[in-house]
């Protein structure tokens, strides 16, 4: 949820009231928060200096807006670049595509392929796990539980393979010299 925050406040410095509101307007639609976790992941930011106080209405309940720092800029870019990790892949790919306008024009197949190659993990990972299942015995008691819990895993590698291929049709998104294959200047 931090990287969310700083990618909002990179787009513009934000009191809490806006940073709550941006993500029931648009950021909720692919990450969950309250109010009380925006708060915390707020509090951590400004503890780690990743965040400032810009500026403090005088008047009324004295509303901070906050602004990143160049700590929180370089953690950002760090996050956006890095490895895509954790168990909500479909989160983690979406913020990140969410904020990939705001990286060096250069930066973004970089993000764009590590998403990529996340997803071939992943469903690689659940393909083999297919393979294993289709040759192993289920006891006939067990046939009607096997057979939703194999649904679940055509679901899975369905999912999967959608997001890959969905991904990997983003502008920008290939390797260069795939590019050129693909845009060849005749």
């Amino acid at each position: 949820m931090a990287h969310v925050i700083l990618g909002l406040l990179l787009i513009a410095p934000r009191s809490l009231y806006d940073l709550i509101k941006d993500f029931e307007a648009g950021v909720g639609l692919f990450y969950s928060a309250s109010a009380g976790s925006i708060k915390r992941a707020l509090d951590g930011l400004l503890r780690e200096g990743r965040i400032e106080v810009a500026s403090t209405e005088r008047s009324g309940r004295g509303r901070k807006t906050y602004r990143v720092t160049d700590s929180g800029r370089e953690e950002f870019r760090s996050w956006m670049t890095g490895d895509v990790t954790g168990t909500d892949l479909e989160t983690a790919a979406l913020a990140r595509l969410h904020f990939l306008g705001l990286l060096e024009a250069g930066e973004r197949p970089l993000v764009l392929r590590r998403i990529q190659a996340r997803y071939a993990a992943d469903l690689a990972r659940l393909t083999a796990l297919e393979e294993e299942l289709s040759t192993a015995e289920v006891p006939p008691e067990f046939h009607d539980i096997a057979a939703y819990q194999q649904a679940t895993l055509d679901y899975g590698i369905a999912t999967l393979r959608f997001a890959l291929d969905w991904f990997q049709r983003i502008p920008g998104s290939a390797e260069p010299a795939e590019q050129a294959r693909e845009n060849p200047r005749d």
